[in-house]
């Protein structure tokens, strides 16, 4: 087999002057284009060039490479195939282009590829992504090492390997949530709630309640696919557990299935389990069947009498049911189990503004009791503006609820409170502006969709 060198020298020789100036001037065309971020005008002078100097593996990469910055992932994708990648950047944009194409396992393929030639941070970012967009946990936990092995600064990198350490190895997950934390403080709350699940989980001496234990922590920060995982694992290791089931049954509901067979097996393996009960109270809330959701939540309540989470479950049922005062008297039962506790006076105080019940005698009394035990929790002050709206105080509404604006700048509630309070002052120019910070700031979540709702009422 002949050298490559003594190869090219045969091509350059065969080839007229004419086409070789070309090619060469069709390069500095390019890398000029490619300096001045002229992505589209590179990947055409790139390929001109690649198309004379056939043999320059390097050009057919760059005009891939051009062609993929520019969002013409087909042509990128013809370009690079051409050769086998020689560089990281030529991998990461294979492996971005198939994913921009909607081909995930072609995307994972060139990572990987990619990685075993590079110990690239860029290819690890990608090849994390797609594992976990494709739920591959074990496999994205890997990438997310690799991440943090080369230095990534990105907090989410590191928060998302402790999530996925605390199903593997949770004695390994605290030090890759610290340092999220450290470097986005604004992960530091979900931390800490993942740090007490996992110090609850680190006193079980059942692998069954261990994975209880961190599972509810992933659900407390929404990581529901995951505490899917975990939950699973907790059947894995006692497939009798009925709280398990229970949860299971749970984390199927907020993961887009039914949950019912689950909590189903729940209730057979554990009938007196308050956990259990209160579940399935839930289950049937969520269908609207309010008389089923009584009867489990009053289970939960008799199972275990000193837990107030049950009686907010009996005063939702009994609302939903219609009997708003035997509603009042259970969200009362809960205040008195948990006096000093401000979720259940702010809860109150919220179903009588939203209900126009007892506002002056019950709801604010109650919001301003638990704005005294909470005076700095932003969902407390909403109920309490919301409770002086209901009650016509609008001055007073108006400068809490900008207080609560002021202590969380993205609870929206607060701001869509704070717009209807605009509109009952006649202030609508304010109201607008309002409503229109809610709407394109949180485009695509329920508070956006109900301030376009409420533009399209109050603005049409």
């Amino acid at each position: 087999m002949r050298h490559p060198r003594i190869v090219a020298v045969a091509l350059l020789l065969a080839l007229p002057l004419s086409a070789l100036i070309a090619g060469y001037a069709g390069v500095r065309q390019a890398e000029a284009q490619w300096r001045q971020g002229n992505y589209p005008a590179a990947f055409e002078a790139y390929a001109r060039a690649a198309r004379i100097l056939f043999w320059r593996a390097d050009l057919w990469e760059q005009a891939g490479i051009s062609a993929s910055l520019a969002g013409d992932h087909h042509r990128a994708l013809t370009h690079l195939e051409k050769h086998t990648p020689q560089t990281a950047e030529g991998w990461f944009r294979l492996a971005a282009s198939h994913y921009q194409l909607g081909d995930l396992d072609a995307a994972h393929s060139a990572t990987l590829r990619g990685t075993l030639a590079f110990d690239s941070l860029h290819l690890y970012d990608l090849q994390a992504l797609i594992l976990h967009e494709s739920e591959d946990w074990s496999a994205e936990r890997v990438s997310r090492e690799n991440q943090a092995r080369l230095g990534s600064q990105d907090a989410f990198v590191h928060y998302r390997l402790g999530l996925l350490l605390m199903l593997h190895s949770p004695e390994d997950a605290l030090p890759a949530l610290t340092r999220a934390s450290t470097l986005n403080p604004e992960v530091a709350p979900a931390v800490e709630t993942l740090r007490a699940a996992l110090a609850l989980a680190s006193t079980q001496t059942e692998d069954t309640e261990k994975m209880i234990a961190i599972g509810r922590g992933l659900s407390l920060v929404q990581e529901w696919k995951l505490s899917l995982e975990a939950f699973s694992k907790a059947i894995e290791a006692d497939e009798n557990n009925a709280e398990a089931w229970a949860w299971l049954g749970e984390a199927n509901q907020q993961t887009g299935r039914d949950g019912g067979v689950e909590l189903e097996r729940a209730l057979s393996l554990n009938p007196s389990n308050p956990t259990v009960r209160a579940l399935r109270g839930l289950y049937w809330e969520r269908r609207e069947n309010y008389r089923k959701a009584l009867e489990e939540y009053s289970a939960a309540a008799k199972f275990d009498a000193a837990d107030p989470a049950w009686q907010a479950g009996i005063a939702r049922t009994h609302a939903g049911l219609g009997d708003l005062s035997a509603a009042i008297e259970a969200y009362q039962r809960a205040i008195e189990l948990a006096p000093t506790d401000a979720t259940y006076w702010r809860m109150l105080a919220v179903f009588c503004a939203e209900n126009d019940v007892y506002v002056e005698e019950i709801g604010l009394p109650a919001a301003e009791q638990a704005a005294r035990l909470s005076p700095e929790d932003p969902s407390t002050l909403d109920a309490l503006g919301l409770s002086y709206f209901a009650s016509g105080r609008y001055a007073s509404a108006e400068l809490t609820f900008s207080r609560a604006i002021e202590l969380a700048p993205d609870y929206f509630p607060a701001h869509i409170h704070l717009a209807l309070n605009y509109l009952a002052q006649g202030n609508h120019a304010a109201a607008f502006d309002t409503l229109t910070h809610v709407r394109d700031t949180d485009p695509t979540g329920i508070h956006g969709k109900t301030a376009l709702q409420l533009l399209e009422r109050y603005f049409p």
